[in-house]
Protein backbone atom coordinates (compact mmCIF):
# COMPACT_ATOMS: atom_id res chain seq x y z
CA UNK A 1 0.00 0.00 0.00
CA UNK A 2 0.95 3.16 -0.88
CA UNK A 3 2.24 5.89 1.55
CA UNK A 4 0.25 8.60 2.42
CA UNK A 5 2.02 12.18 3.90
CA UNK A 6 -0.89 14.17 3.54
CA UNK A 7 -4.20 13.13 4.92
CA UNK A 8 -7.16 15.77 4.21
CA UNK A 9 -10.96 15.08 5.12
CA UNK A 10 -14.06 17.25 6.69
CA UNK A 11 -11.65 20.11 7.07
CA UNK A 12 -9.13 18.37 9.12
CA UNK A 13 -5.62 18.40 7.69
CA UNK A 14 -2.77 15.97 9.22
CA UNK A 15 0.64 15.08 7.64
CA UNK A 16 2.92 12.96 8.04
CA UNK A 17 5.76 14.78 10.03
CA UNK A 18 9.12 13.83 7.92
CA UNK A 19 11.46 14.98 10.35
CA UNK A 20 10.40 11.58 12.42
CA UNK A 21 11.36 9.14 9.61
CA UNK A 22 12.29 6.64 9.12
CA UNK A 23 12.49 5.88 13.10
CA UNK A 24 8.71 6.79 13.60
CA UNK A 25 5.60 7.50 11.70
CA UNK A 26 3.61 9.97 13.38
CA UNK A 27 1.46 12.62 12.17
CA UNK A 28 0.54 16.32 13.28
CA UNK A 29 -2.29 18.31 12.49
CA UNK A 30 -2.41 21.58 10.62
CA UNK A 31 -4.70 23.89 12.07
CA UNK A 32 -3.99 26.81 10.07
CA UNK A 33 -1.96 29.09 7.63
CA UNK A 34 1.01 29.79 10.88
CA UNK A 35 0.99 25.67 11.53
CA UNK A 36 1.28 25.10 7.81
CA UNK A 37 4.50 27.74 7.12
CA UNK A 38 5.87 26.21 10.20
CA UNK A 39 5.61 22.95 8.49
CA UNK A 40 7.30 23.83 5.63
CA UNK A 41 9.77 25.98 6.73
CA UNK A 42 11.21 23.35 9.52
CA UNK A 43 10.71 20.53 6.66
CA UNK A 44 8.01 18.45 8.91
CA UNK A 45 6.86 18.19 4.87
CA UNK A 46 8.80 19.18 1.81
CA UNK A 47 8.56 17.97 -2.11
CA UNK A 48 7.53 20.80 -4.19
CA UNK A 49 4.55 19.39 -4.69
CA UNK A 50 3.44 18.83 -1.36
CA UNK A 51 4.67 21.72 -0.14
CA UNK A 52 1.99 23.38 -2.08
CA UNK A 53 -0.42 21.50 -1.56
CA UNK A 54 0.01 21.44 2.37
CA UNK A 55 0.57 25.40 2.25
CA UNK A 56 -3.12 25.59 0.29
CA UNK A 57 -4.69 23.41 2.88
CA UNK A 58 -3.66 25.22 5.58
CA UNK A 59 -5.41 28.14 4.37
CA UNK A 60 -8.43 26.16 3.50
CA UNK A 61 -8.55 25.08 6.99
CA UNK A 62 -8.05 28.13 8.30
CA UNK A 63 -10.61 29.66 6.31
CA UNK A 64 -13.96 26.61 7.29
CA UNK A 65 -13.92 28.42 10.17
CA UNK A 66 -14.79 31.55 9.68
CA UNK A 67 -17.66 33.29 8.10
CA UNK A 68 -17.52 36.59 5.91
CA UNK A 69 -19.57 38.80 4.70
CA UNK A 70 -17.19 41.39 2.97
CA UNK A 71 -15.63 39.90 -0.17
CA UNK A 72 -13.01 42.36 -0.40
CA UNK A 73 -11.75 41.45 3.22
CA UNK A 74 -12.04 37.87 2.20
CA UNK A 75 -9.85 38.31 -0.83
CA UNK A 76 -7.58 40.54 1.30
CA UNK A 77 -6.77 37.83 3.74
CA UNK A 78 -6.47 34.91 0.58
CA UNK A 79 -3.67 37.24 -0.82
CA UNK A 80 -1.69 38.29 2.87
CA UNK A 81 -2.31 34.56 3.46
CA UNK A 82 -0.81 32.96 0.61
CA UNK A 83 2.32 35.04 -0.03
CA UNK A 84 3.31 34.67 3.18
CA UNK A 85 3.35 31.04 2.51
CA UNK A 86 5.16 31.94 -0.56
CA UNK A 87 7.92 32.97 1.68
CA UNK A 88 8.44 29.41 3.61
CA UNK A 89 10.81 28.34 1.24
CA UNK A 90 11.39 30.18 -2.06
CA UNK A 91 13.21 27.42 -4.56
CA UNK A 92 9.96 25.21 -4.87
CA UNK A 93 7.75 27.32 -7.53
CA UNK A 94 4.67 24.70 -7.17
CA UNK A 95 3.91 27.58 -4.19
CA UNK A 96 4.18 30.59 -5.52
CA UNK A 97 2.20 29.16 -8.91
CA UNK A 98 -0.53 27.67 -6.67
CA UNK A 99 -0.67 31.36 -4.53
CA UNK A 100 -0.92 33.29 -7.86
CA UNK A 101 -3.59 31.18 -9.47
CA UNK A 102 -5.75 31.25 -6.01
CA UNK A 103 -5.45 34.75 -6.02
CA UNK A 104 -6.41 35.52 -9.75
CA UNK A 105 -9.46 33.42 -8.63
CA UNK A 106 -10.25 35.31 -5.97
CA UNK A 107 -9.88 38.58 -7.88
CA UNK A 108 -12.07 37.31 -10.13
CA UNK A 109 -14.85 36.08 -7.51
CA UNK A 110 -14.95 39.33 -6.05
CA UNK A 111 -15.80 41.13 -9.19
CA UNK A 112 -18.42 38.86 -9.97
CA UNK A 113 -21.63 41.14 -8.68
CA UNK A 114 -23.55 37.73 -8.73
CA UNK A 115 -21.39 35.64 -6.47
CA UNK A 116 -21.83 35.76 -2.14
CA UNK A 117 -19.05 36.05 -0.18
CA UNK A 118 -19.76 33.32 1.01
CA UNK A 119 -20.35 31.42 -2.03
CA UNK A 120 -16.53 33.21 -2.54
CA UNK A 121 -15.17 31.09 -0.17
CA UNK A 122 -16.90 27.95 -0.86
CA UNK A 123 -15.64 28.04 -4.73
CA UNK A 124 -12.36 29.01 -3.57
CA UNK A 125 -11.84 25.75 -0.54
CA UNK A 126 -13.09 23.55 -3.52
CA UNK A 127 -10.81 24.82 -5.92
CA UNK A 128 -7.69 24.14 -3.32
CA UNK A 129 -9.53 20.49 -2.31
CA UNK A 130 -8.81 19.50 -5.96
CA UNK A 131 -5.32 19.78 -6.02
CA UNK A 132 -5.06 16.41 -4.22
CA UNK A 133 -7.14 14.96 -6.44
CA UNK A 134 -5.24 16.41 -9.60
CA UNK A 135 -1.70 15.81 -7.77
CA UNK A 136 -2.25 12.35 -7.54
CA UNK A 137 -3.64 11.65 -11.20
CA UNK A 138 -0.88 13.74 -12.95
CA UNK A 139 2.38 11.98 -10.82
CA UNK A 140 0.70 8.44 -12.41
CA UNK A 141 1.16 10.00 -16.24
CA UNK A 142 4.41 11.05 -15.13
CA UNK A 143 5.31 7.60 -13.72
CA UNK A 144 3.68 6.13 -16.72
CA UNK A 145 5.31 8.49 -19.22
CA UNK A 146 8.73 8.39 -18.09
CA UNK A 147 8.96 4.54 -17.76
CA UNK A 148 7.56 4.09 -21.83
CA UNK A 149 10.29 6.80 -22.31
CA UNK A 150 12.99 5.20 -20.47
CA UNK A 151 12.49 1.65 -21.85
CA UNK A 152 11.86 2.45 -25.55
CA UNK A 153 15.60 3.46 -25.19
CA UNK A 154 16.52 -0.13 -24.71
CA UNK A 155 16.69 -2.74 -26.80
CA UNK A 156 14.93 -6.28 -26.45
CA UNK A 157 12.12 -6.17 -23.48
CA UNK A 158 15.05 -6.90 -20.61
CA UNK A 159 15.10 -5.33 -17.32
CA UNK A 160 16.02 -2.04 -16.36
CA UNK A 161 18.56 -0.37 -13.52
CA UNK A 162 17.56 3.16 -12.34
CA UNK A 163 19.84 6.41 -9.88
CA UNK A 164 17.75 8.42 -8.20
CA UNK A 165 18.59 11.45 -5.68
CA UNK A 166 16.61 12.97 -3.28
CA UNK A 167 12.63 11.64 -2.20
CA UNK A 168 10.29 12.41 -5.15
CA UNK A 169 7.39 9.91 -3.76
CA UNK A 170 4.58 9.90 -1.72
CA UNK A 171 6.34 11.47 0.90
CA UNK A 172 7.06 14.57 -1.76
CA UNK A 173 3.43 14.53 -3.23
CA UNK A 174 0.06 13.84 -2.64
CA UNK A 175 0.78 10.05 -3.53
CA UNK A 176 2.83 8.28 -6.00
CA UNK A 177 5.91 10.50 -6.38
CA UNK A 178 6.95 12.36 -9.71
CA UNK A 179 10.49 10.37 -10.21
CA UNK A 180 9.82 8.05 -7.52
CA UNK A 181 6.45 7.52 -9.67
CA UNK A 182 8.36 6.21 -12.95
CA UNK A 183 10.49 3.88 -11.07
CA UNK A 184 7.13 2.13 -9.22
CA UNK A 185 5.09 2.16 -12.98
CA UNK A 186 8.48 0.48 -13.91
CA UNK A 187 8.14 -1.84 -11.07
CA UNK A 188 4.43 -2.70 -11.81
CA UNK A 189 5.06 -3.37 -15.62
CA UNK A 190 8.18 -5.96 -14.29
CA UNK A 191 11.05 -4.32 -15.95
CA UNK A 192 12.91 -2.97 -13.26
CA UNK A 193 15.83 -5.34 -12.00
CA UNK A 194 16.93 -2.30 -9.34
CA UNK A 195 16.76 0.96 -8.47
CA UNK A 196 19.57 2.39 -6.49
CA UNK A 197 19.14 5.86 -4.41
CA UNK A 198 21.80 8.31 -3.03
CA UNK A 199 21.76 9.32 0.42
CA UNK A 200 21.27 13.14 -0.10
CA UNK A 201 23.23 14.67 2.30
CA UNK A 202 23.22 16.65 4.23
CA UNK A 203 19.22 16.17 4.86
CA UNK A 204 19.80 12.32 4.57
CA UNK A 205 16.27 12.73 2.36
CA UNK A 206 17.40 9.87 0.05
CA UNK A 207 18.22 7.47 3.23
CA UNK A 208 15.84 8.98 5.37
CA UNK A 209 12.60 8.65 3.17
CA UNK A 210 12.77 7.40 -0.51
CA UNK A 211 14.67 3.91 1.16
CA UNK A 212 11.60 3.77 3.72
CA UNK A 213 9.33 4.27 0.40
CA UNK A 214 11.45 1.37 -1.41
CA UNK A 215 11.32 -1.16 1.73
CA UNK A 216 7.74 -0.53 2.77
CA UNK A 217 6.66 -1.30 -0.98
CA UNK A 218 9.26 -4.32 -1.35
CA UNK A 219 11.12 -2.51 -4.70
CA UNK A 220 14.33 -3.68 -4.67
CA UNK A 221 16.79 -1.00 -3.76
CA UNK A 222 20.22 -0.64 -2.67
CA UNK A 223 21.35 2.81 -0.88
CA UNK A 224 24.68 4.62 -1.71
CA UNK A 225 26.46 6.86 -0.47
CA UNK A 226 26.47 10.39 -2.41
CA UNK A 227 30.05 10.18 -3.24
CA UNK A 228 29.52 6.72 -4.74
CA UNK A 229 27.83 7.85 -8.31
CA UNK A 230 30.67 7.73 -10.37
CA UNK A 231 32.17 4.27 -9.21
CA UNK A 232 28.52 2.92 -9.45
CA UNK A 233 27.75 4.04 -12.83
CA UNK A 234 31.28 2.48 -14.02
CA UNK A 235 30.55 -0.69 -12.24
CA UNK A 236 26.72 -1.50 -12.44
CA UNK A 237 25.80 -0.13 -15.70
CA UNK A 238 23.14 2.37 -14.93
CA UNK A 239 20.36 2.58 -17.27
CA UNK A 240 19.11 6.20 -16.60
CA UNK A 241 18.95 8.63 -13.80
CA UNK A 242 15.62 9.71 -12.51
CA UNK A 243 15.00 12.48 -9.98
CA UNK A 244 12.74 15.12 -9.68
CA UNK A 245 12.66 19.05 -9.49
CA UNK A 246 11.49 22.36 -7.46
CA UNK A 247 11.56 24.59 -9.97
CA UNK A 248 12.25 24.42 -13.63
CA UNK A 249 12.99 27.45 -15.73
CA UNK A 250 11.74 28.63 -19.13
CA UNK A 251 15.02 26.89 -21.05
CA UNK A 252 14.91 23.64 -19.45
CA UNK A 253 17.81 24.45 -16.50
CA UNK A 254 16.23 22.77 -13.48
CA UNK A 255 16.59 23.03 -9.69
CA UNK A 256 16.88 19.92 -7.66
CA UNK A 257 18.26 18.59 -4.25
CA UNK A 258 22.01 19.72 -3.76
CA UNK A 259 23.86 17.12 -5.93
CA UNK A 260 21.81 16.51 -8.53
CA UNK A 261 24.12 18.85 -10.94
CA UNK A 262 27.12 16.44 -10.21
CA UNK A 263 25.29 13.56 -11.01
CA UNK A 264 24.37 14.91 -14.45
CA UNK A 265 28.08 15.68 -15.24
CA UNK A 266 28.78 12.32 -14.34
CA UNK A 267 25.97 10.66 -16.47
CA UNK A 268 26.78 12.88 -19.11
CA UNK A 269 30.32 11.25 -19.33
CA UNK A 270 29.29 7.74 -19.09
CA UNK A 271 26.27 8.02 -21.31
CA UNK A 272 23.55 7.60 -19.02
CA UNK A 273 20.21 9.18 -19.76
CA UNK A 274 19.02 11.99 -17.73
CA UNK A 275 15.63 12.31 -16.96
CA UNK A 276 13.63 14.85 -14.55
CA UNK A 277 10.42 14.11 -13.78
CA UNK A 278 7.92 17.02 -12.83
CA UNK A 279 4.54 18.49 -13.33
CA UNK A 280 4.21 21.29 -15.14
CA UNK A 281 3.49 23.45 -11.96
CA UNK A 282 6.72 23.21 -11.64
CA UNK A 283 8.19 25.02 -14.75
CA UNK A 284 8.29 28.47 -14.01
CA UNK A 285 7.85 30.28 -17.20
CA UNK A 286 8.88 33.43 -15.94
CA UNK A 287 12.31 32.35 -14.83
CA UNK A 288 14.42 32.46 -18.30
CA UNK A 289 17.20 29.98 -17.14
CA UNK A 290 18.47 28.73 -14.19
CA UNK A 291 20.79 31.96 -13.51
CA UNK A 292 17.50 33.40 -12.22
CA UNK A 293 16.81 30.84 -9.72
CA UNK A 294 16.87 31.55 -5.64
CA UNK A 295 18.73 29.16 -4.29
CA UNK A 296 18.13 28.70 -0.55
CA UNK A 297 20.33 28.23 2.01
CA UNK A 298 19.78 26.26 5.21
CA UNK A 299 21.73 26.29 8.56
CA UNK A 300 25.05 25.02 9.21
CA UNK A 301 23.64 22.90 11.97
CA UNK A 302 22.23 20.90 9.01
CA UNK A 303 26.42 19.94 8.20
CA UNK A 304 27.68 20.07 11.43
CA UNK A 305 25.23 17.95 13.23
CA UNK A 306 23.27 14.72 13.51
CA UNK A 307 20.19 15.17 15.42
CA UNK A 308 21.99 16.48 18.32
CA UNK A 309 25.96 15.08 17.79
CA UNK A 310 28.33 17.30 16.53
CA UNK A 311 29.98 15.79 13.17
CA UNK A 312 32.47 18.33 12.66
CA UNK A 313 35.28 20.34 14.32
CA UNK A 314 34.09 23.24 16.05
CA UNK A 315 34.81 26.66 14.35
CA UNK A 316 34.84 25.01 10.59
CA UNK A 317 32.72 27.43 8.48
CA UNK A 318 30.05 26.31 6.35
CA UNK A 319 28.14 26.77 2.73
CA UNK A 320 24.70 24.88 2.76
CA UNK A 321 22.69 25.41 -0.31
CA UNK A 322 19.64 22.97 -0.61
CA UNK A 323 19.32 23.00 -4.47
CA UNK A 324 21.56 23.42 -7.25
CA UNK A 325 21.17 24.13 -11.23
CA UNK A 326 21.29 21.03 -13.61
CA UNK A 327 22.59 23.08 -16.93
CA UNK A 328 19.64 21.34 -20.10
CA UNK A 329 22.08 20.77 -21.77
CA UNK A 330 22.81 17.63 -19.30
CA UNK A 331 19.20 16.60 -19.16
CA UNK A 332 17.90 13.55 -21.78
CA UNK A 333 14.25 15.15 -20.84
CA UNK A 334 11.34 16.58 -18.92
CA UNK A 335 9.07 13.94 -17.61
CA UNK A 336 5.30 15.49 -17.31
CA UNK A 337 1.85 14.73 -17.12
CA UNK A 338 1.72 15.60 -20.49
CA UNK A 339 4.25 13.64 -21.75
CA UNK A 340 8.16 13.56 -22.29
CA UNK A 341 9.86 16.71 -24.02
CA UNK A 342 13.58 17.80 -24.70
CA UNK A 343 14.53 20.74 -22.43
CA UNK A 344 14.18 22.85 -25.06
CA UNK A 345 10.90 22.10 -26.09
CA UNK A 346 9.36 23.35 -22.83
CA UNK A 347 8.87 26.68 -24.20
CA UNK A 348 6.42 25.43 -26.93
CA UNK A 349 4.16 24.07 -24.48
CA UNK A 350 3.35 26.81 -22.66
CA UNK A 351 -0.27 27.61 -24.65
CA UNK A 352 -1.17 23.97 -24.66
CA UNK A 353 -0.72 23.88 -20.08
CA UNK A 354 -3.87 24.15 -18.35
CA UNK A 355 -4.35 25.70 -15.22
CA UNK A 356 -2.22 24.38 -12.66
CA UNK A 357 -4.90 24.45 -9.97
CA UNK A 358 -7.58 22.99 -11.96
Amino acid sequence: MTLKSIRYENGKLEILDQLLLPIKSQYIEVKGVEDGWRAIHKMHVRGAPAIAIVGCLSLAVELQGEVFTDKKVLRQEVEGKLNYLVSARPTAVNMKLAADELIALVNALDKDDTTSAEEMKTKFLKEIEMMLEKDIADNRAIGDAGAQAILSSCSGDGTVRILTHCNTGSLATAGYGTALGVIRSLHSLKRLEHVYCTETRPYNQGARLTAYELVHEKIPATLVCDSMVAALMRARNITAVVVGADRVAANGDTANKIGTYQIAVVAKYHGVLFYVAAPFTSIDYDVPSGEHIVIEERPDSEMTHIRDHRIAAPGISCWNPAFDVTPASLITGIITERGVFPPGELLKQRHTNSSHCS
